[in-house]
């Protein structure tokens, strides 16, 4: 059992509170990938062969919810520093409904990875609450390359696979939700 089986939420949770509050709302992935616009991925080139394999699980996991693959552009980008930008590009363009940052940050014997695994998560978070439009972390954060690998491996354990799911999950809650500022 890992952690995240001891914490996962239980499968009865949400509607439970639904049913306790005036109004509780969460996205389906399966409903945004029939109805979704235009998704962007944004991928790192540097661990290139990891960032590969997160893109075709991510594209797996579009085709499997019904996206079309004619409405994915993707930006590849040297490494993870830059995927706050691109995704910026993306997010304000006002025509794309997700954005889904791919790429591996593999701690080395340098300080690389601390200034480069921390900055790029905020910048990405930065994006996604000053545009109102959701940017997905599938970045891996790893201590070495076969933890990046086992990550992003053919299943549906691939992180790049649960990003688009939770892209689209965060598309089709966000389209449920009162509409406000950001």
């Amino acid at each position: 059992m890992t952690s995240s089986d001891r914490t996962a939420l239980r499968p009865d949770a949400v509607a439970g509170v639904g049913t306790r509050v005036g109004a509780s709302h969460e996205g389906s992935a399966a409903r945004a990938g029939r109805a979704v616009g235009r998704l962007a991925l944004v991928c790192a080139k540097f661990n290139g062969g990891i960032t590969e394999r997160l893109v075709d699980g991510a594209l797996r996991a579009l085709a499997e919810a019904g996206v079309d693959p004619k409405s994915v552009e993707v930006a590849w980008v040297p490494g993870a520093f830059e995927l706050p930008l691109a995704a910026a590009r993306f997010a304000r363009s006002g025509s794309t409904e997700a954005v889904i940052a791919l790429g591996a940050v593999i701690r080395g014997e340098t300080a690389h990875f601390d200034y480069v695994a921390g900055p790029c998560a905020e910048g990405l978070q930065r994006v996604a609450v000053d545009t109102g439009v959701p940017v997905v972390f599938g970045v891996l954060t790893t201590e070495d390359v076969d933890q990046a690998l086992a990550r992003a491996g053919e299943g549906a354990d691939n992180k790049g696979y649960e990003a688009a799911l939770t892209a689209l999950e965060m598309v089709d809650l966000l389209a449920g939700m009162p509409a406000g500022r950001c």
